[in-house]
């Protein structure tokens, strides 16, 4: 493939030569001129949210306003433009200060005496005209200004681009005693923060890392690496910026409402007061459980002081009806020993009677002194019975009275519980925001404090030890690969976009019409390439078609080749002038007929004046002997014209005569060369084919259309032409000067380095 391609370009050398050495000038000065790049790099890690990387628990705590980095935001943010603003001027980026020593300029980052300051470095203007500034190096010196304008060091200068002033570094160089002449160039700050954001690359070292990598260009390394190290510096300062301001913001707005939620705190602590004060709800639920025992113990004693008294209405009853037996008596309460002594007086007392009674007789005076004494101590216990009762009614009222209070207050207790749970509820709805908002209060002020940032810088920049930009080995490459490529790539391009036949390749793809053989370019102006006793390339071309033609009318019987086109000016007639005169030398009696009757122009290379040919004959007006011409230098060969133009030149092929002159022509030469019109314009060559053994089409090279031979196929599948074959003629040289590689198979290559010298 390679050794196919080296061939292909090869007689391309010259060009490709040339701009090889265009190319490789121009890469050389490319790489001497272009001032030097160097890169510096830094790395730099964000907190996302999404890669899991988080601080220290005790940091975080302090770090209360940071918020989770997505790494893709910060990537703008760093390379947005009030970052590198403030780096720009900060840095003094848009004064650049170079000395100039012949064509080449070299700017003095760091190692100038002085460094140049704006007043307003917003309001600078582009340089348009550098200024020039002459320093001789002590500092009490003046500095004159493009040739005019003496000032000294820190002394306000107003330019047409601005108000600036030199401050003095210290720096002491050897590069300074040759250097008393600088050159300023002052750019406006959006330029050259464009210009830095364009030089910086800021990419993830992988998708599951939160690490950037920074990386910026500069012609010095260390103000490269001092530039990305002042962009993470200013990078840090805005992420803490921001995060102060909103710390600012939010304490503000806590301590506002700090003060809103306090006000409404102690209005509502103010109605609580007065609802207690005016409803005498101090504590509501104490209060309600202290009622519920109160009433508990009131029936506990009401029902007490009922069983008393239905005990001393039971006792009285006994006492009344006599029915209880002796010494059987019910004691009312134990606690009341008055009465519990009366009762166990009785009962012993009825004890004795009955004991007495059995002894004695009823009128026995003991009996009778013991029922006096059981009849006086009945009345005592009846009395004692009355105002005990007494007093266990009005107990029972007392007690009836205060449950009935106790049930009324209790009744209102949910009313009043539920006007306070809704005070209350406000007061610990306000009381919740009031400690939330004292704490957010103290994690703002801590944040506030903190000053921790929500990135780290894992490596500082450090700039390349050689440079990035440019790249020889690169540079030169390239050069050498577009000295291949330019030329191969336009060649190819045209080539392959051509719409005209330009390879043998291109033939056999279009069409199945074999090709008999390949004429090379003939650059003479006598369109007769073959001459007597002179042998040359095209004559050994036509010599190779000549035996091809030969075995094909062998095979066919017949004399007679055709020689035809697509269209005009393919080189028909130089095809079958010279193969007529090929045949002719080989000893063959050779006849060249002009059936061109439209446009003829074999006329014109024998002869300078028209004489009678086919179309007298055909109208019948000449015999066939009379058309007949010898050429001379040519014993064998000889010439019939075309003849006067008639008004149906294609109907007088339709006549008998035609015939005719076929039949005498067969009967007095050996081969005949038949030239006819091209086969596109007019149906000649489809006529006179039925009297040919072979059919000549000829194809010049870089002239005719591909479209053309597109159609060749369809065309002889409706009107056939006997044996088609195709010269594919007029093939050029590719490339510049004599080169044996041509656009056909090559075949020239083998007797270009005999026949390519001169005759």
């Amino acid at each position: 493939m390679a050794l196919m391609l080296i061939q292909k370009y090869r007689p391309y050398w010259h060009v490709i030569l040339a701009l090889s050495i265009v190319l490789f000038a121009l890469a050389y000065a490319y790489i001497k001129l272009v001032p030097k790049k160097y890169q510096a790099t830094a790395s730099l890690i964000i907190k996302d949210e999404k890669k899991g990387n988080d601080d220290s628990r005790l940091l975080e705590s302090l770090n209360l306003l940071g918020s989770k980095k997505i790494i893709e935001n910060e990537i703008e943010v760093i390379r947005s433009r009030p970052v590198i603003e403030s780096v720009v001027k900060k840095m003094g980026l848009y004064a650049t200060l170079s000395i100039k020593k012949g064509w080449i300029k070299t700017v003095m980052d760091g190692y100038a005496p002085f460094r140049v300051v704006a007043l307003d470095p917003i309001s600078l203007k582009e340089t348009q005209i550098p200024m020039r500034i002459q320093y001789r190096g002590h500092p009490d010196s003046l500095i004159i200004i493009d040739e005019k304008y003496p000032i000294r060091l820190n002394q306000w200068f107003r330019s047409q681009n601005g108000i600036i002033k030199l401050i003095p570094t210290n720096k002491k160089t050897d590069i300074n005693k040759a250097a008393s002449n600088y050159i300023l160039d002052l750019h406006s700050v959006q330029s050259k923060t464009s210009e830095i954001i364009a030089a910086l690359k800021i990419t993830s070292s992988n998708k599951l890392s939160s690490v950037l990598e920074l990386k910026y260009r500069d012609i010095h390394p260390h103000q490269a690496a001092h530039v990305l190290n002042e962009i993470i510096a200013a990078y840090h300062l805005a992420s803490l910026d921001e995060k102060n301001a909103l710390a600012r913001s939010t304490l503000q707005f806590i301590e506002q409402r700090l003060n809103d939620v306090e006000m409404q705190l102690t209005t509502i602590e103010k109605r609580i007061q007065d609802y207690r004060s005016s409803r005498g709800a101090i504590d509501i639920g104490k209060q309600g459980q202290l009622f519920l025992q109160n009433v508990s113990e009131n029936d506990r004693r009401l029902s007490e002081v009922n069983l008393r008294l239905s005990v001393i209405d039971q006792l009285e009853s006994d006492l009344l009806s006599g029915e209880a037996r002796a010494g059987m008596h019910m004691i009312v309460d134990p606690s009341d020993p008055v009465m519990t002594q009366m009762l166990t007086n009785l009962n012993n007392a009825e004890v004795e009677r009955e004991k007495l009674r059995k002894t004695v007789g009823e009128g026995n005076p003991l009996m009778m002194a013991m029922d006096e004494q059981i009849t006086k101590i009945r009345q005592n216990i009846r009395s004692s019975i009355g105002e005990q009762r007494k007093s266990l009614v009005t107990t029972r009222d007392n007690l009836s009275t205060v449950n009935t209070d106790y049930t009324k207050l209790l009744q209102t207790l949910p009313a009043k519980e539920r006007e306070l749970l809704e005070i209350s509820r406000d007061q610990n709805i306000k009381s919740g925001i009031y400690a939330f908002l004292l704490q957010k209060r103290e994690e703002s002020e801590l944040s506030y404090i903190s000053k921790l940032p929500d990135s780290r810088v894992v490596n500082l920049a450090q700039s390349e030890p050689g440079p990035v930009s440019p790249k020889p080995l690169f540079v030169f490459g390239l050069a050498f690969m577009l000295s291949f490529g330019l030329p191969i790539g336009v060649i190819g391009a045209r080539e392959l976009l051509s719409s005209v036949i330009l390879y043998r390749k291109d033939l056999e793809d279009l069409t199945i019409v074999p090709i008999i053989g390949e004429i090379s370019f003939h650059k003479k102006t006598r369109p007769l390439a073959i001459e007597t006793g002179k042998r040359s390339l095209v004559a050994e071309e036509f010599r190779r078609i000549r035996y091809a033609l030969q075995d094909h009318l062998v095979n066919s019987g017949k004399k007679k080749i055709l020689v035809t086109s697509s269209i005009s000016g393919e080189g028909k007639s130089f095809v079958s002038t010279n193969l007529a005169i090929s045949f002719s030398l080989s000893g063959k009696r050779t006849a060249l007929i002009d059936f061109d009757l439209h446009n003829s122009s074999l006329e014109k290379i024998f002869s300078s004046q028209s004489k009678p040919g086919v179309s007298d004959y055909l109208s019948g007006e000449i015999r066939a002997k009379e058309i007949i011409y010898p050429i001379d230098g040519y014993t064998e060969l000889m010439f019939i014209p075309s003849g006067t133009i008639k008004d149906d030149p294609s109907g007088l092929l339709e006549t008998e005569r035609l015939s005719m002159l076929m039949e005498y022509l067969d009967d007095n030469f050996d081969v005949l060369i038949i030239d006819s019109p091209p086969v596109g314009l007019v149906t000649d060559a489809y006529q006179l084919s039925n009297f040919c053994g072979v059919t000549v089409y000829a194809v010049r090279h870089s002239y005719t259309p591909k479209a053309v031979i597109r159609q060749i196929d369809q065309h002889n599948s409706i009107n056939p032409l006997v044996s088609p074959m195709i010269v594919f003629n007029s093939v050029k040289n590719r490339g510049f000067g004599k080169s044996d590689l041509g656009y056909g198979y090559g075949y020239t290559a083998e007797y270009g380095r005999y026949y390519g010298k001169k005759d």
